[in-house]
């Protein structure tokens, strides 16, 4: 019977191989008793084979060298997906640890397109994180080493944009820079529009139903203030917005009320009177086409209420009978309406209009004078004549008449 050794072979039972030991000068095997070996017999090979392993390994790596130049040049040539940008050194076919770090990047431009989104306070490795995820970019640190290199990275702002696929990090840096990547409902308010006539616009513009922006407004989450009385008018403030994709009515109305408040503020509205400027203001809104001629509204409706005189405002008159002011007539000016102003004394019980800033820093610093009376004598431009008596502007308004005689519809 033989046993077998995992290692050395088969040798009979019940013999051990005899240990290999060293001492000394000599190397002795008791395998071979008749084939004792000096270990200085052998150190002039040994030394031969060691110099034999040294050139083949630099011949490797010459090889490896080779094989490396070769792919990198036919990865450039051939449009390949991707290259590497590192330190040549890092690579382990030039010596280099394989475990180094390398900064991947496409070649660009890219193909395709994807919609990526930036968050508020997002720092340059968070929007790298988005943009390897959604594939847009080929490696975290190569898009914040582009992010870092372009010193208008910083104004990168949040939202959602539409980029491609496979882009050079630098590349995708520019396109978050460029407005005109976003994606984003643009929604303008002009001055001077009803809460409707705003929501109609946004409607048209997000398609999201009229009812359900008029039912946000009334929301608790939307932000509107005690003040407003639960009545939405004159609270969204004309701007230019941009809502993001996925935006809801509670989330639109909610920016456009908090844009009134921000304006409020910085204008020093105390809150308790926010309510009053907004009517006040949407008056001189509706009332004033040029800048100039706001504040002096201004101060004419305050001179007027001073003495207790009834505005006899048209614009007021208007809203109330939802009709537009150009139609009119005096018969109107008889309706039983808390905004017929040609009848009751004050002002009406709420804001006719989105007013815009400069009609609140009208009503904030009116022009200082004794004006009583206004009146349009140009529709076209918009010039305006004011009056401190009642014979004054009668005259100023058969200006008005003989311009309507000339420009007729």
């Amino acid at each position: 019977m033989t046993v077998r050794d995992e290692h050395v072979g088969e040798r009979p039972a019940g013999m051990q191989w005899p240990a290999v030991q060293s001492g000394g000068s000599t190397v002795v095997s008791e395998l071979f008793p008749d084939q004792t070996t000096r270990a200085g017999d052998h150190a002039e090979p040994q030394r031969t084979r060691r110099r034999s392993e040294t050139k083949a390994k630099k011949r490797k790596q010459r090889r490896r060298r080779t094989i490396a130049a070769v792919i990198i040049s036919l990865l450039l040539l051939g449009g390949a997906g991707y290259v590497v940008v590192g330190f040549v050194s890092d690579l382990p076919f030039f010596g280099g640890d394989s475990s180094a770090q390398t900064v991947t990047d496409f070649p660009g431009p890219g193909h395709g397109s994807v919609q990526v989104v930036v968050n508020p306070g997002d720092p340059g490795a968070a929007i790298g994180a988005t943009l390897v995820e959604a594939g847009v970019v080929a490696s975290q640190k190569a898009f914040t080493a582009a992010h870092t290199a372009n010193p208008n990275a910083a104004s990168i702002q949040p939202g959602t944009y539409e980029l491609m696929l496979e882009m050079r990090a630098s590349d995708a840096v520019a396109a978050l820079l460029d407005s005109t990547r976003r994606v984003s409902y643009k929604v303008t308010v002009p001055e001077g529009l009803t809460a409707n006539q705003i929501l109609e616009r946004v409607s048209s513009v997000t398609t999201i139903p009229v009812a359900d922006l008029q039912a946000a407004a009334v929301d608790p989450t939307a932000g509107l203030p005690a003040e407003a009385g639960g009545n939405m008018e004159g609270w969204l403030f004309p701007a230019t917005y941009q809502f993001e994709p996925g935006s809801t009515a509670q989330t639109i109305v909610a920016q456009m009320i908090a844009k009134t408040v921000e304006v409020l503020d910085n204008a020093g509205v105390p809150a308790d009177a926010r309510q009053t400027v907004l009517v006040k203001a949407s008056l001189v809104e509706r009332e004033g086409r040029l800048p100039e001629d706001r504040a002096k509204i201004a101060q004419a409706i305050e001179n007027r209420l001073d003495r207790e005189m009834k505005l006899d405002i048209d614009a007021a008159l208007a809203y109330g009978l939802g009709k537009p002011g150009t139609g009119l007539t005096n018969a109107d000016k008889e309706t039983d309406s808390p905004y017929n102003l040609y009848r009751v004394l004050g002002l009406p019980p709420t804001p006719i209009a989105s007013p815009g800033e400069s009609s609140i820093q009208a009503v904030m610093n009116p022009t200082p004078g004794d004006w009583l009376f206004w009146v349009t004598v140009n529709l076209d431009t918009g010039e305006t004549l004011f009056a401190n008596t009642l014979a004054e502007h009668n005259v100023n308004v058969q200006q008005l008449r003989k311009w309507q005689a000339e420009n007729p519809g």
